[in-house]
């Protein structure tokens, strides 16, 4: 079973150091959070196995790094400084402000959902939620720019660039990780909605005739990523089709990924068919043409775009989520967090069975070390050997290797797998390649010991 509620999953984050309030010793800042040792660990791991899934292992994506900030020319022709706000009402009462999407009703007859009052609500208005900024010494209203709220927009303006340099035929596509920032007004649930979020964005370039078959490929593939490489259940996965009245501006067809979060069924992961929109807008706006000219047809044309675009913030929390298990065993309660071994933050723990005896401290620190040249590896003494094991089963490590007093002896320590809880003992020389084959998938071939049944390693 996932996590029960976002309260269990705020409190593991925080106490094992994945997630942490941004400056939080001065009280915090609402939407922006900062990602601790583990986090960052388990962050990058999701982003490198989307790199590797859309960029590394196929021939018709490359990727892109984009700035952060443009020339601001972008924002006013791709509609966002007029048009990229919410509808937001005001409680003329307690004087916060909501999203009208998330009120059940019209404000006129509603309570506000945070002073209780009725009749307080004001008309929705528009809001646009991108960040100001300045370049240059003077602040003015020639110096303006903006964060930019989404990383598309430096993908299209360099469509041109890239297929030039890379000479593509269509179908091809620009995938980009990066930072986008956005002005939320009421930014919640942990993780969710932030107002600094990474995103992991491609835009997928098609002849127009193509469109309808590419748009249901990437809807496809994009669900099935997130099932086989990412092992999310598929029954806590859904889509769900925009309807017609709720689509961006940019949009035909839209279909988002959910996930059953504990406060209901969200959008994880969208695809959207941008239609032709933002290269005939950019090459209006810029004067330059933006067309791939079509040797079949002898002719230019504007390509179309798919787009498969997802926050990996939200991806950290539906696997923290998706992964969380509470099992009451015979004498404790064991929380343990199943992430695939090449998602999880550490991939293996080396730990002595006796931290009093150097002789076991000197092995396993000695293992640790080669175990670190190839993946992440970490090495703890700092309790018993079953408290040891708890800790690494609520962090995610997939597999723990215990140097006992026998290795002394025979040469070998125990691997223990996290799910299973079971054991296999492998000579200390052929630890590091055993765990490196574990680790992308290798067969499992560990049995089950009296004490680990128990619970009581």
């Amino acid at each position: 079973m996932p996590a029960p509620n976002m309260d269990v999953v705020v409190s593991l984050a925080k106490r094992r150091g994945f997630v942490f309030p941004s400056s939080e010793i001065y009280g915090g800042m609402g939407g922006f959070w900062d990602y601790g040792p583990l986090g960052v660990e388990l962050k990058n791991n999701l982003k490198a196995a989307w790199w590797r899934s859309m960029v590394q292992l196929r021939d018709d994506i490359v990727g892109l790094d984009a700035a952060i900030v443009m020339n601001p020319r972008v924002w006013e022709v791709s509609g966002h400084v007029a048009g990229f706000s919410d509808p937001m009402v005001d409680c003329r009462n307690c004087k916060l402000r909501f999203r009208a999407e998330d009120l059940k009703g019209p404000p006129s007859e509603i309570a506000c959902p945070n002073c209780g009052q009725r009749g307080t609500l004001t008309e929705p208005r528009k809001f646009n939620l991108m960040f100001k900024t300045h370049v240059g010494p003077v602040e003015d209203t020639a110096s303006v720019a903006y964060l930019r709220p989404e990383t598309a927009q430096g993908i299209f303006v360099n469509f041109d660039n890239v297929a030039t340099v890379t000479r593509r035929k269509l179908p091809f596509g620009i995938a980009q990780v990066g930072k986008s920032f956005r002005n939320e007004i009421t930014p919640g649930n942990f993780i969710f909605r932030d107002r600094e979020f990474e995103q992991m964005e491609m835009e997928f370039f098609v002849h127009p005739l193509d469109e309808d078959k590419w748009f249901a490929y990437w809807v496809a593939e994009r669900l099935r990523w997130w099932t086989d490489a990412v092992g999310v259940a598929s029954d806590r996965l859904r889509l769900r089709p925009h309807d017609a009245d709720e689509l961006s501006h940019y949009s035909k067809q839209t279909t988002d990924i959910e996930y059953a979060f504990p406060m209901g069924w969200s959008e994880l992961e969208g695809v959207a068919d941008r239609t032709d929109y933002d290269l005939t807008a950019h090459s209006r706006g810029s004067g330059k043409s933006l067309t791939y000219f079509d040797e079949a047809a002898g002719d230019h044309v504007t390509p179309y775009v798919i787009e498969p675009a997802m926050g990996v913030d939200r991806g950290v929390l539906t696997m923290l989520f998706d992964a969380y298990e509470e099992q009451q065993l015979e004498r404790e309660k064991r929380v343990v967090l199943h992430l695939k071994p090449l998602l999880a933050p550490v991939k293996v723990a080396v730990l002595p069975l006796l931290r009093n005896r150097p002789e076991l401290v000197e092995i396993a620190r000695r293992l640790a070390g080669d175990l670190r040249a190839a993946l992440h590896a970490m090495y703890d003494d700092t309790a018993s050997i079953g408290k040891l094991y708890r800790r690494q089963d609520e962090i995610g490590t997939p597999f723990c290797v215990t140097v006992d007093v026998d290795s002394l002896t025979d040469g070998a320590a125990t691997i223990r797998e996290r799910d299973s809880m079971t054991q296999e003992r492998v000579a200390l020389a052929q630890i590091s390649g055993r765990i490196q084959d574990l680790v992308a998938g290798s067969a499992w071939t560990g049995t089950a010991r009296p004490d680990e049944a128990a619970g009581d390693a």
